[in-house]
């Protein structure tokens, strides 16, 4: 076969697998990765950044719980010397900071996306406060009590915020091409394309630079709208270098079995490029994996998922206390809705409609009326017109909406009422979508899954993309919250409903 050049310009004599051979040790080597060091750059510059934030957070948070405590002047928490309200906050603030140091907080494999973030900030102010309560005990000294009352739930509002702001900038960021990693995903091509798919959203941080396939001798590879080169060269290594890439990703593995993977990483040694292996496992959260090694063989344990037990005790005690505070905060603004409903149109100021819950059980879902009272008669003549996808009946302009009825559900006002059914167990804050008993008829097991919980006003539909969404993505986002759920990820699904709510796309 003739010489032939892939996309980084490097002479092959035809497909030879992306992984290295006895043959290739030789040419092994490649010079170190630019793309790592600028990576490796602005990591370290994000961690000072952290770092930085992290203490004018606690520092501030800190000054507020010592004002606090010296205006104690009576009761338990009275501060004898307000001397020494200062000297408390100093050791508060220096030994929370090196929890958060401790609990790899600022870790990069954390930063950017998910809630396992947000989730070591609170255990790292946890355990710190845990530590000073003991110290408190133990000494009895005056003044520290005061300062924990205040600075534990200020402390841990005022760090998630600044967190998530962050965030909020690096995604920005990333999005714009900057604060990326450099990859090059390899293995066989269905693998490779179900990778590049899953990382595709660019607030992830990773850039696909290029493809290594085995098996097929192409010289780009298309998915999507994006094409990207594909490698057939023998190293892996000199394609890194070629395309500036400092991650090799692993989509599968070849013929060659483990031995592959050791080669590779041989290879990668002289590059400063890093790898990373994409399990098979899919749909699976963080906290129900783990990875034991046995004799070198990296063995990952997936906790079987589970519906009940003390997990959900705290979901419910989450429930109630949301659904209190939220009937109480919407009294006014539901008061004004209902005189709206009342003026724009005749009929009942509720809609209460038969939906499926937990376990199959039927319950009265209670929504403020958003269409005209004979909705239920008309459905049958726009059926043709149903822009849904599998059981869903969904129109952009559908006629039976009246006026009110599309400023609220513009802002999902109309779901307001639904908190009744939170505080009375019939349903959830954050879960499934709600289904009708027709569309749960046409469920098969594994659709059925979605019921094994309560479901919820939000979830991740909602954040999601709403009424967007396609029948097939919205089952997949709703059974990987069934599975994978923690009060963390209904925190951050919470806030993130705000913002959605505030920016409503995809509402209809």
């Amino acid at each position: 076969m003739s010489a032939l050049h892939d996309a980084t310009g490097i002479a092959t004599t035809g497909f030879v697998s992306p992984f290295p051979t006895i043959a290739s040790r030789a040419s092994a080597a490649a010079p170190p990765s630019r793309a790592l060091e600028r990576r490796q750059s602005w990591e370290r510059r994000y961690r000072w950044i952290l770092r930085t934030s992290d203490a004018a957070a606690v520092a501030f948070t800190c000054a507020v719980a010592s004002v606090a405590s010296i205006g104690a002047v009576s009761g338990p928490l009275a501060v004898a010397d307000p001397g020494l309200v200062f000297q408390i906050a100093a050791a508060t603030a220096v030994i929370w900071l090196l929890m958060l140091s401790a609990f790899a907080t600022r870790d990069v494999k954390l930063i950017g996306s998910g809630a396992a973030e947000y989730t070591r900030v609170i255990h790292a102010t946890g355990f710190a406060f845990g530590l000073l309560a003991m110290i408190d005990v133990a000494i009895d000294v005056d003044g520290i009590r005061a300062q924990l009352f205040v600075a534990l739930p200020l402390g841990i509002g005022v760090l998630l915020v600044e967190r998530w702001l962050w965030r909020r900038w690096l995604i920005r960021r990333r999005i714009a091409g900057a604060y990326t990693t450099r990859a090059i995903v390899v293995g066989e091509r269905a693998d490779v394309e179900y990778v590049i798919r899953s990382i595709a959203d660019p607030g992830l941080g990773y850039q696909v630079v290029g493809a290594s396939l085995q098996g097929d001798e192409l010289d780009s590879l298309r998915v999507g709208d994006a094409i990207y080169p594909a490698m057939r060269t023998h190293s892996v290594a000199e394609a890194a270098a070629a395309l500036d890439a400092d991650t090799i990703i692993i989509a599968s593995r070849g013929d060659e079995g483990a031995d592959e993977i050791k080669h590779l990483a041989w290879q990668l040694e002289n590059t400063a490029a890093e790898l990373v292996i994409s399990s098979r496992v899919s749909d699976v959260a963080g906290p129900r994996m783990s990875l034991r090694p046995v004799e070198g063989l990296p063995l990952i344990h997936v906790e079987i998922a589970s519906f009940t037990g003390r997990a959900y005790l705290a979901k419910r005690a989450l429930d109630i206390a949301v659904a209190s505070i939220a009937l109480l905060f919407f009294a006014p603004i539901a008061a004004v809705i209902a005189i709206a409903i009342k003026l724009d149109s005749p009929g009942p100021l509720f809609f209460p409609q038969a939906r499926v819950g937990r376990d199959g059980h039927e319950f009265r879902m209670i929504k403020f009326r958003s269409m005209a009272v004979d909705a239920e008669e008309r459905r049958a003549a726009l059926l043709a017109a149903n822009e849904g996808a599998g059981p869903l009946f969904k129109m952009h302009d559908d006629p039976r909406v009246t006026r009110v009825g599309r400023i609220l559900r513009k802002y999902s006002l109309d779901e307001v009422p639904q908190f009744w059914n939170v505080l009375v167990g019939d349903m959830s804050v954050v879960g499934p979508r709600p289904p009708l008993p027709s569309e749960v008829a046409t469920y098969d097991d594994d659709v059925f899954r979605r019921l094994y919980i309560k479901p919820g006003i939000t979830g991740p539909w909602q954040v999601g993309g709403r009424s967007d969404l396609s029948w097939e993505e919205s089952v997949r986002l709703d059974l990987r919250y069934v599975e994978n759920w923690t009060v963390m990820t209904d925190i951050v699904l919470m806030w993130r409903t705000v913002r959605v709510m505030l920016r409503p796309d995809g509402a209809y």
